[in-house]
């Protein structure tokens, strides 16, 4: 069953990527980018933003590749494994769409949050290291890291929140990995281990609460 709050926000087209926004009128208050898991939509992550920050503006993103009945962010070869011609693609063309829709419905993205599951957050740390300025605070939940090749990039500034499941034995080996390169990049990083597979659940939303509320951007919100 949809989520009321969700079926209350049209998805809008007029951008590059399908949206939600959530709490329109609220801009005055913190900002989360919603980027969700591969196979599902825009709509998966919004009780869990909700249980982390219930009066934030959401920007809940739908990714542009087909997958089964849901959606992805770029194209899997494996499921370690993806396309980079597309990573590069979907990441430029998300890095506009984040700009135009900050600027269309007036949210400042030095106070955002850009909160990614597993595909979702894995298409967050590629914008953080491409595009590097535009996200100043990740959360990323069950990631890894997907480029073959990383610019030197520095990502002096940026706070990256990492939580990775004991039990995901898909993802949870290339946690570390990731947390290595953006440490390397400069990036302040927060790594955590919450018992659990790949799936995400109140643990996730304690630790990434707790987390933004020690955030400046937060601390300095309206």
């Amino acid at each position: 069953m949809i989520d009321a709050d969700v079926e209350n926000a049209p998805v809008r087209m007029d951008l590059a990527f399908p949206y939600r926004l959530l709490d329109a009128g609220k801009h005055g208050r913190e900002c989360l980018f919603l980027l969700h898991g591969s196979g599902v939509d825009e709509s998966t992550l919004v009780p869990l933003a909700r249980r982390i920050v219930p009066g934030a503006v959401l920007i809940a993103a739908r990714g542009r590749i087909r997958q089964e009945d849901g959606f992805r962010w770029f194209e899997r070869i494996t499921p370690t494994r993806f396309d980079q011609e597309s990573i590069l693609a979907e990441t430029a063309a998300f890095a506009t769409f984040a700009g135009e829709v900050a600027r269309c419905h007036g949210l400042d993205l030095a106070h955002a949050t850009f909160l990614g599951y597993s595909n979702g957050a894995n298409l967050v740390s590629s914008l953080m290291l491409l595009h590097p300025g535009l996200v100043r605070q990740a959360a990323l939940l069950r990631p890894m890291p997907v480029l073959d090749n990383v610019p030197a990039t520095r990502l002096g500034g940026t706070r990256t929140l990492i939580i990775a499941g004991s039990a995901d034995e898909t993802y949870g080996p290339f946690a570390a990995p990731l947390v290595t390169l953006l440490n390397r990049h400069g990036s302040e990083i927060d790594a955590r281990i919450v018992p659990s597979g790949h799936e995400i659940g109140d643990p996730d939303a304690a630790i990434v609460r707790q987390w933004m509320a020690a955030s400046p951007a937060s601390a300095t919100a309206i």
